[in-house]
């Protein structure tokens, strides 16, 4: 019996190591749209998953670090990590530019230098209000990572109670600026009431680009974001509108609430049917029930166990067993 544990001990360490040690570019290289949906280089869904850092200021801003990206690579077994850059609050991009852009590109080239996927949010609930500044930072980002398969660009994070139109009036501008650099890497459109109203978008979706997807997201326990919403995705999937999950969380739309694991296993097992492409949020020691992270955690990574919250212990294992 000892020696069959061992055994099996062994095999399990062997596979968990040679999951975290897979190459994901070599094995998806870059990313396209056909015909509903993202594909890589070999015609394959690839279902990227992974994680979001925090809005790029308060409390999450400490965690955007080459050795927070390699441990959520190693560790986490993530292969896809999303830059949230924040772009209106006190700090941000609008007050300073410099500074958050510096920010942002160092951990693109982290996450890069450590093969990943790494989607460059956007994260402005309002950024048809601040076109011209989107459109100068994403021809910069644009000029810099044209090229490189790992980048995704997120053009606007969770658009409030606006238009579909206005939205896509806005994206398509910056669609338009980023590829005079970048013909080729996936634009990821918002859609109206934070990333919900995928179905409205599905019926009217932007024409003339290649590769375009639309973001969908969804707080698990959140009790206005279960079948009602679920329906609405599924609604835009039949009508083909390519979905990337570029943000949801455990709990609820507040960020904190309720963890109900039965609803996140449920959603969970939704995305893995369509094959969806998913970010969790989020890395910050906040404390509230979506942050992975319990209060003081290592702005270095190698975090215990005793460091993640419940909501952090469990997408360490979702990723750990399905990134294989």
């Amino acid at each position: 019996m000892r020696k069959f544990s061992f055994l099996f001990i062994c095999i399990l360490f062997y596979n968990l190591t040679f999951a975290q040690n897979v190459n994901w570019i070599n094995r998806n290289g870059a990313l396209k749209v056909v015909d509903g949906k993202i594909l890589n280089s070999r015609n394959v869904e690839p279902q990227l998953r992974g994680i979001s850092l925090s809005w790029s200021v308060w409390q999450g801003k400490k965690y955007y670090n080459e050795d927070v990206v390699k441990w959520l690579r190693s560790d986490f077994n993530i292969n896809l990590l999303r830059i949230s850059m924040a772009v209106q609050p006190d700090g941000g991009y609008l007050q300073n530019p410099v500074e958050q852009e510096e920010l942002i590109t160092n951990t693109i080239d982290a996450a890069i230098k450590n093969g990943l996927y790494v989607l460059i949010d956007w994260h402005d609930h309002n950024a048809h209000q601040h076109l011209a500044q989107s459109k100068e930072f994403f021809s910069k980002m644009a000029k810099r990572y044209s090229g490189k398969p790992n980048v995704i660009y997120e053009i606007f994070n969770e658009p409030e109670k606006i238009e579909w139109q206005t939205v896509k009036d806005y994206a398509t501008a910056v669609i338009q600026e980023i590829r005079k650099y970048d013909s080729k890497n996936i634009i990821v459109v918002g859609s109206p009431h934070w990333d919900q109203d995928v179905d409205v978008a599905a019926k009217d979706p932007i024409k003339g680009f290649n590769n375009i997807a639309y973001s969908f997201h969804f707080y698990a326990s959140e009790p206005s974001h279960q079948d009602v919403l679920m329906q609405k995705a599924d609604m835009a999937i039949a009508l083909k509108l390519p979905l990337f999950v570029t943000e949801w969380g455990v709990g609820e739309a507040s960020g904190d609430g309720k963890f109900i694991v039965e609803n996140a296993d449920k959603w969970f097992a939704w995305m893995e049917r369509n094959k969806l492409s998913s970010a969790n949020w989020n890395v910050t020691d906040k404390n509230e029930t979506t942050a992975l992270l319990k209060p003081g955690a290592s702005v270095e990574g190698k975090w215990n166990i005793d460091m993640l919250t419940p909501a952090g212990v469990y997408i360490r294992t979702q990723l750990k067993k399905l990134n294989k």
